[in-house]
């Protein structure tokens, strides 16, 4: 998960939510109060009481810590005002543990069959900077490192190499509101800078990218039930076809793969214990639709297959922890819930603001 940074206008509209409910309760304790008995100390008194209720230099109210909670479980959901910039630092570990069965059939004859346990470790250590183009449009660009390690019963190796670079904007169309959701749209270009699994050894599984181009569109919305805050996504991403292939598969070559055009969604919850503690606990699901491959064999007579329709859905429970006023580092543990998906995660930010 990444982080987003919270801005004074979203931080604004929940500090003035939990303010009002906890004008209310004070309002409330003050009239069923008995009123006190007089004396000569009680000026001094509630002098006393005053100054110890009182804010101090570095605290955090309540409001702040959810608002930071709600933008490390998804940075969407806040902007940053006009020329400022923000830097997160993530880092993010992966397992899968697959059994692959391959068979090849000739003239209704079983020609080949193999099966394979396959596993897969990976550490992404990825920079995002945001800059804040105006106070409701936000720009931010995405280089990760992906350090990975597979290993199956023929092979294993470990690949380092950059990940595939995003460019992507946040935008908000309305001004926020006390009774209505914030909402966010989203843009995400996602370049194949990254070491294509298309150009490496198949079934070496050593790329660090998709392969090729894709554009996201999304949209977000959060709302605060006091004490806590809701949000919600939905997305679409459409995938430029990566041409011009030569991957050697089972005897015949890869030239070209179309990737099936994709949906995803997400809701969760952001929940504050402490002024320094706060959680999560969120659920996104992708579905792919299926990905046509076109193979070439020895005679030069192309064919084309397809990949089955892949639904990929993850449970992430967020642990945050504030270590300074400016700083909230994150933790965040999901696990898999289909065999799409990664069998579990654990990742770490660290938001610094500028």
């Amino acid at each position: 998960m990444s982080a987003y940074y919270p801005t004074h206008s979203t931080v604004a509209n929940i500090a003035a939510v939990l303010a009002l409910t906890l004008a209310s309760s004070v309002a409330s304790a003050q009239d069923s109060a008995p009123a006190p008995a007089a004396s000569a100390s009680a000026p001094a008194t509630t002098d006393a009481a005053r100054a110890a209720l009182a804010k101090k230099e570095g605290d955090v109210d309540q409001a702040k810590l959810l608002k930071e909670t709600l933008s490390a479980a998804d940075k969407q959901y806040s902007l940053l005002k006009t020329g400022k910039q923000a830097v997160t630092y993530d880092l993010t570990y992966s397992y899968i543990g697959q059994q692959l069965i391959q068979a090849n059939f000739t003239d209704d004859k079983l020609t080949l069959f193999d099966i394979q346990n396959t596993r897969s470790h990976t550490v992404t250590n990825t920079v995002s900077v945001d800059h804040g183009v105006m106070d409701n449009l936000t720009a931010s660009v995405t280089l990760p490192f992906v350090s990975k390690y597979s290993q199956s019963e023929t092979f294993s190796g470990l690949s380092n190499a950059f990940g595939d670079i995003s460019l992507g904007a946040r935008f908000q169309p309305f001004a926020l509101s006390r009774d209505l959701p914030a909402l966010t749209a989203t843009g995400t270009l996602r370049l194949p800078t990254g070491r294509s699994p298309f150009k490496t050894i198949d079934g070496q599984g050593l790329g660090t990218g998709a392969g090729y181009t894709s554009v996201t569109l999304g949209a977000n919305a959060s709302k605060v039930i006091d004490p806590v805050a809701l949000f919600g996504s939905l997305n679409a991403t459409l995938a430029v076809p990566a041409k011009h292939l030569s991957q050697t598969r089972n005897g015949r070559t890869l030239t070209e793969v179309r990737p099936g055009a994709g949906i995803g969604f997400g809701v969760g919850f952001a929940y504050a214990l402490s002024y320094n503690i706060s959680t999560t606990l969120s659920f996104q699901e992708s579905i792919s639709a299926r990905t046509k491959l076109t193979l070439v064999d020895s005679n030069g007579v192309a064919s084309e297959s397809k990949t089955s329709m892949q639904s990929s859905a993850m449970l992430n429970m967020g642990l945050g922890v504030r270590v300074s006023p400016l700083t909230t580092v994150n933790f965040t543990v999901g696990v898999g819930l289909t065999t799409d998906s990664p069998d579990f995660t654990f990742g770490m930010n660290m938001p610094l603001h500028f």
